[in-house]
């Protein structure tokens, strides 16, 4: 994963946790780690935008699940994907 865009993408995924009730950061702050770590060494920019949409598909279901706008929350995160929705 190109470091740049791959360090954006999961600063932003942590802010969006952020706002999540405090007792469910700790779950997804380590889920979104270990995400993360398990694509770190991701080479291909079609597949880097493929997970970056994901990152956003995940995290504005996260936040909607929590009655927080998760489209506009994620707005940044969604910029970083492309700004497309996988499957859209």
């Amino acid at each position: 994963m190109p470091m740049n865009a791959g360090l954006r993408a999961y600063r932003e995924v942590l802010r969006l946790v952020r706002r999540l009730p405090a007792e469910t950061r700790p779950y997804y702050a380590k889920y979104a780690r270990e995400n993360f770590v398990n694509y770190r060494d991701l080479s291909a920019d079609d597949d880097l935008a493929a997970l970056l949409r994901r990152a956003y598909t995940h995290s504005s279901w996260v936040l909607s699940k929590y009655s927080i706008d998760g489209e506009k929350a994620a707005a940044r995160l969604k910029d970083l994907g492309g700004g497309h929705p996988a499957g859209h």
